[in-house]
């Protein structure tokens, strides 16, 4: 048995052997983040509400629309917010939104087909274990804004990280106003002001008159909870969340979730394959081809600020 390792240094011949038979050459001892809690999610997100642009309702609001097809969805911005869950020492909830600009062909009885695009929004909840920790986090970074860039000191709360691929486009409609829409609260009040100069400048229609366009998403993501900590490991293979936390409902044979719930996870996207191991990630399973995860727009902070002035 090999002798444990209990401090940084050269291991020599005597160390641990990894998966592939070779021996570790050093311990070394690394500040980094430790993943606390993690879970996956596949999910198809139906009937997502799309608030156009100020050009693309007016066309939707003349009438005479034929049909509407879907062409892409690019994610935005995702906005996180992570708080402790009362009588639940160490758990947290992390309410995610995310934002999407949303690509669409529409066709009327006279004229060629039309691109048009606008917003849609997804809100998303998790509970995660995030630990306890009782000391207070003095570092030298800068941090923007803050009253003592060198004093200041960071919340004692994990930090939640989302990783996200651009989701699949599924399904596009249009609804007509008289219409009632199945969602608990369509009307969208604010978005993050960074997002509005992703159309062109054009004003977003945040409000509830005219035609409506609604998209189903299919969208793949991966939300942890991580505290910094010092480790003494070895690094083996990549670690990914066995947990499933969807919650999407899944219909008929022709219902367009139905065709999502048959995508196998991008493992790739998230976790670049390393040469040979491209087509053994785990055991039994193929090498999966990952979306693309560039985004149209960067979205640097949460202030939220209203496009419709």
């Amino acid at each position: 048995m090999a002798e444990k390792i209990c401090c940084p240094g050269p291991l020599g011949t005597s160390g641990g052997n990894t998966a592939s038979g070779g021996a570790f050459r050093e311990a070394v001892c690394v500040h980094t983040s430790k993943v606390y809690d993690s879970c996956r999610s596949k999910e198809c997100l139906r009937d997502i509400r799309v608030y156009l642009t100020r050009d693309a309702q007016d066309m939707l609001d003349s009438g005479g629309i034929v049909s509407v097809k879907p062409r892409a969805a690019d994610l935005l911005c995702v906005k996180i917010d992570v708080e402790p869950v009362q009588f639940n020492r160490g758990l947290y909830s992390v309410d995610s939104r995310f934002f999407y600009r949303i690509e669409c062909e529409v066709s009327c009885a006279v004229g060629r087909p039309r691109i048009v695009d606008g917003l849609a929004v997804f809100d998303k909840r998790v509970m995660l274990f995030g630990g306890e920790g009782g000391a207070r986090i003095f570092s030298s970074h800068y941090i923007e804004d803050g009253t003592d860039v060198q004093l200041r000191p960071n919340s004692n709360r994990p930090t939640a990280v989302i990783e996200v691929v651009d989701p699949v486009m599924l399904d596009a409609r249009v609804v007509a106003p008289e219409t009632k829409c199945n969602c608990c609260c369509c009307a969208l009040h604010e978005v993050p002001k960074q997002l509005c100069s992703c159309f062109d400048g054009d004003d977003l229609v945040l409000t509830n008159d005219g035609y409506q366009l609604f998209v189903t998403l299919g969208q793949f993501s991966i939300i942890r909870l991580e505290r910094d900590i010092q480790l003494l490991m070895p690094a083996y293979d990549i670690c990914l969340p066995r947990r499933d936390c969807s919650n999407s409902n899944i219909g008929g044979e022709t219902d367009p979730c139905e065709v999502f719930s048959n995508f196998e996870f991008p493992i790739d996207a998230f976790f670049p394959p390393r040469g040979e191991r491209a087509n053994c990630l785990f055991t039994g399973a193929n090498g999966v081809n990952g979306a693309n995860a560039n985004s149209g727009c960067g979205c640097r902070t949460n202030t939220a600020n209203s496009c419709n002035k």
